[in-house]
């Protein structure tokens, strides 16, 4: 995030405790992450030089922002919001982020003083021009952690390799001197508790801030949200109530910048661990605000020592995780626009930055969600043999037409960018007719909203099936749909008569009416006949 490794720990104790309070997660557990790490470090890094005081006090003051904002859409009940971001979005940018943050740590775990630039791939070639630069001590000091915390994985999740390593690595730098042989340590870090200050705040830093904390509000809760619910399905012994969630962590950040905690969100892997390891109520929270007091009281200076080589390595094997290979070949197999998303949002995010990658997967994502919204299914249905129901001819091409009756259904709400489509539709189904049909029955039990374009547009073909002579049959419209027709007056228009429950009502009604209707033509050829006798 681009703050000393201090302000990490204290955004575990104060934002821990208030949402162990006031959260509905039991084993969530909440600090610094990865994702929001490299959200907060893009957006704060416009406006000041990372590792300084000013980056450090407008780092705590987005966390200040985010929290506001988190609190607000806490209560006008909007935690419906992060909806908006569908998830081969968040898939492609958590994927472009983790590279990002791989990348970002080439110059702790290389040894080499690495230029801040404003985009990854600069940073990526200049390594690679100065590659002979690297320092072989940090090198290895790097390679080595990462392996050994591998191992230690597959070998036993619970087991804090993490810390092992960081234990014995601190030991062979102390023993074999290594911080006089260029290995680069942590050295002095604050001992003591955050005192109570009121973060520095400006109007002017507050617009500039506005992108990265709308970024982070929302990419942080569905984060958190989203932990939260997994581990919910898993013990199911409690209920995440979403509203209650984003006031939780709004207070947590914006009470926790009053003591210097920089920002803060779900954890995945240290929830994991605290479910792993048994934690079913939040006083695990609780009980690791008290680890961290401890050792931010006596053990202090014991952290000079630790490699920033082994820090690297440590966040390198938590976000290679990060990079779903998975979820891409998932989606190239099972629906390639949403595949499409996820890749150009990733590469959005590597070559534009987090928040123009994430802006460019939300729009192309809303862009495929129109496009296909104004292009939906459209089925001629056909009554399976010897039963009551009706499916698309496509799929049961043995079924016979109805030559008396077109049945139609349509499979999405009926709204100002589909009726276009919804009527060439229609018009072609009659046109591909041998004969033109008596009846024309939509079924509308797919149909579940429909604007005014869409009224116009019922009432337009209404018309122009009267003209033709095809009488429009209506089954299976919902009560709310059934209830706008009806104060739109289209109900009174068409005929209460015309509206069935289900596509075997309206079948038997064009049956009945056809008989009817034959049987009247007979009566009058009969009495045209006597008439002409007489």
């Amino acid at each position: 995030m681009g703050t000393p490794p201090i302000y990490g720990l204290y955004a575990c104790l104060i934002p821990l405790i208030l949402y162990a309070l006031f959260g509905t997660s039991r084993q969530l557990s909440i600090g610094p992450v990865a994702v929001t790490a490299i959200l907060v470090m893009s957006g704060v890094s416009q406006i000041a030089t990372p590792f300084t005081q000013e980056f450090t006090n407008l780092v705590i003051f987005s966390g200040l922002l985010i929290g506001i904002l988190q609190m607000i859409m806490s209560l006008l009940r909007m935690g419906f919001l992060v909806n908006l971001i569908s998830q081969p979005v968040i898939s492609g940018f958590i994927s472009a982020a983790a590279i990002i943050i791989i990348i970002s740590q080439l110059s702790e775990s290389l040894g080499m003083d690495v230029p801040n630039f404003k985009y990854t791939h600069e940073t990526l070639w200049f390594v690679i021009e100065n590659i002979s630069s690297i320092h072989l001590i940090t090198l290895g000091m790097c390679v080595c952690s990462i392996v050994i915390m591998q191992v230690f994985k597959k070998w036993k999740k619970s087991f804090p390799g993490a810390l092992f390593v960081l234990i014995i690595s601190t030991v062979i730098t102390i023993v074999f001197d290594l911080k006089n042989s260029g290995l680069s340590v942590i050295e002095d870090v604050p001992k003591g508790l955050p005192s109570f200050s009121i973060p520095e705040m400006s109007y002017e830093t507050m617009i500039a801030l506005v992108p990265s904390v709308l970024t982070v509000t929302f990419i942080g809760y569905v984060g958190s949200i989203g932990i939260a619910k997994s581990l919910e399905m898993k013990n199911r012994d409690h209920v995440i109530r979403p509203n209650q969630e984003l006031l939780a962590l709004g207070i947590a950040k914006v009470i926790g910048a009053f003591f210097q905690a920089i920002p803060s969100s779900g954890s995945y892997s240290r929830s994991a661990i605290n479910d792993e390891a048994g934690g079913k109520t939040t006083v695990s929270s609780i009980i690791t605000v008290v680890m961290v007091i401890i050792s931010l009281l006596f053990l202090t200076s014991f952290f000079y020592y630790i490699p920033k080589a082994v820090l690297a390595a440590i966040i390198l094997v938590s976000v290679f995780g990060l990079i779903n290979f998975s979820e891409a070949k998932y989606l190239l197999k099972l629906r390639r626009r949403e595949f499409i998303v996820m890749i150009i949002t990733f590469i959005g995010t590597l070559i534009f930055g987090v928040e123009k990658g994430i802006f460019i997967g939300v729009i192309l994502s809303y862009i495929f969600l129109q496009y296909y919204s104004s292009r939906p299914h459209v089925a001629e249905l056909v009554n399976i043999p010897e039963t009551n129901y009706y499916r698309n001819i496509n799929r049961f091409p043995d079924a016979k037409r109805s030559k008396e009756s077109l049945i139609i259904r349509f499979d999405d709400q009926l709204y100002f960018a589909n009726t276009s489509y919804f009527k060439d539709a229609i018009l072609y189904l009659i046109a591909k007719r041998d004969e033109l049909p008596d009846f024309l029955i939509l079924d509308s039990t797919n149909i579940h909203d429909i604007d005014s374009t869409g009224l116009h547009v019922l009432e337009d073909i209404h018309q122009y099936l009267e003209e033709l002579g095809v009488q429009l049959l209506i089954s299976g419209t919902i009560g709310p749909v059934r209830d706008f027709l009806k104060r739109s007056g289209f109900t009174d228009n068409l005929g209460a008569h015309h509206y069935f429950l289900a596509i075997e009502d309206a079948v038997h009604y064009t049956k009945n009416k056809t008989i009817q209707e034959n049987t009247l033509e007979v009566v009058v050829q009969h009495n045209k006949k006597r008439s002409f006798l007489d």
